[in-house]
């Protein structure tokens, strides 16, 4: 080997050397930074839950006095193909106790199996209940559904439910007093809990995950921010604040989070209220529970870009949404995918770094965060059973892992679609017979 070959060679072994440095550096600076930030989550998640527990026990049973007049309301409820739930569903509408006027709106989108015979057989029996049939149009989906009942309706307040919900007879009672006695309020929010809870592993934790972020979180992000989340169904929304924003945005498959967003901007509040309470039924296969969260995702994606590509997302109490959507459906799956790069490091011992505390702890700390806030939200609602707490034990195994493949397959959809100039169409959830 001559000298200027190994002059060459120890040159080489010296930049390849400072390339290892420069990224064992960069490992520790991203090791740090990302603890850092998944710190600061874990905190803004456990303060929320925190405040969510104090709502729940002080404040969210309470019942405000009864209205001296209650105002109109038009239940809409979109249906296509429902006829499996649908009965069950206009029995539990027509049994609300609502002191005022009440119309109920079976909006069938194009059904072909008995859903038409079963709401028209209603629409005969009851004045109050009307079977529509929706005309056609694109893009199809729940958001224009609802704008055509809106069209036909005319009640100051419309309450919206999905075509599987059975709402407690006083679940809109509750909704109207609290909307009515918020001076910004533009409607008010319930709760959901699972009607077929009990039918798998799936459907329990499913109930468990809506008890802690469709409700628990609900209430903190009120109780510290004032600040609500629309959640689809049993939802109250006045009509003149709809007619202000130009209706649902009929390309938004997330509709309800894409509308919260833009009540918030124009300063109106959405009281939560955990006392007002829909019964839903939810997936009880794999295969229809990945059909469903694909088809949240999507619209939530397409929300993500709302947020990020228009001005005016990052102000005021709309900083608190558009930061919640940037957490959960791009933060939290990138620092889920980090968690897992740690884990197979550390379990391996490929990647080692010693200071005050193991490479695993943020792993751990994740675990024992995630499972306080499913035993804190069981101990809210009282839905402790010994099959639910070892359920709520292996989820972060099962359940939340979920969410990667999920994010992953929604995004590659979401993405293909919006390079072809597709429009991005509505996925109808099945739905399962009572057992």
């Amino acid at each position: 080997m001559t000298r200027r070959t190994g002059l060459l060679l120890l040159v080489f072994l010296l930049f390849i050397a400072m390339i290892i440095v420069g990224a064992a550096y960069n490992i520790l600076f991203l090791l740090l930074f990302t603890t850092s930030l998944f710190l600061l989550l874990l905190t803004y998640y456990t303060l929320l839950m925190i405040a969510g527990l104090y709502n729940r026990m002080k404040v969210g049973k309470k019942r405000l006095p009864p209205l001296e007049h209650y105002p109109g309301v038009d239940i809409l409820i979109p249906a296509h193909n429902e006829g499996v739930v649908i009965k069950e569903t206009i029995e539990a509408m027509v049994e609300l106790e609502y002191p005022g006027d009440l119309q109920i709106y079976i909006l069938n989108d194009h059904s072909t199996d008995e859903t038409a015979a079963i709401a028209q057989a209603f629409n005969d029996t009851y004045r109050n209940v009307h079977h529509i049939q929706v005309p056609p149009g694109e893009p199809r989906g729940k958001s224009r559904v609802l704008n055509y009942g809106l069209s036909i309706s005319g009640n100051k307040y419309y309450c919206v439910y999905d075509a599987d919900n059975q709402p407690e007879p006083d679940a809109l009672t509750k909704l109207v007093e609290t909307a009515e006695q918020n001076v910004q309020s533009a409607g008010a929010v319930g709760y959901v809990r699972t009607l077929n809870e009990s039918t798998n592993w799936l459907t329990r934790m499913i109930s468990i995950e809506f008890q802690v972020f469709q409700l628990l979180m609900q209430s903190g992000r009120w109780q510290l921010f004032k600040t609500g989340s629309l959640t689809g169904t049993n939802m109250l929304v006045k009509r003149s604040v709809i007619e202000e924003l130009g209706g649902y945005d009929p390309y938004a498959i997330a509709e309800d989070a894409e509308l919260t967003l833009r009540i918030t901007q124009k300063g109106y509040l959405l009281p939560i209220v955990p006392n007002s309470v829909t019964w839903e039924q939810e997936p009880e296969t794999l295969s229809v529970y990945v059909k469903q969260r694909t088809r949240w995702l999507q619209g939530n994606l397409y929300i993500v870009e709302k947020t990020l590509m228009e001005p005016g997302y990052f102000k005021g109490k709309l900083l608190v949404h558009s930061i919640h959507q940037l957490m959960v459906y791009v933060i939290f799956w990138l620092f889920l995918i980090v968690s897992y790069v740690w884990f197979i490091l550390g379990v391996f011992d490929i990647f080692s770094v010693h200071y005050s505390y193991p490479l695993l702890f943020i792993w751990y700390l994740s675990y024992i965060v995630y499972t306080s806030q499913l035993f804190a939200a069981q101990a809210a609602e009282r839905t402790f059973t010994p099959i639910n707490i070892f359920i709520s034990i292996i989820m972060y195994f099962t359940y939340a892992q979920l969410f990667s493949y999920l994010f992953v397959r929604s995004l590659v959809r979401y993405v293909k679609a919006k390079k072809n100039r597709q429009i991005i169409g509505w996925d109808k959830t099945a739905r399962f017979k009572s057992k």
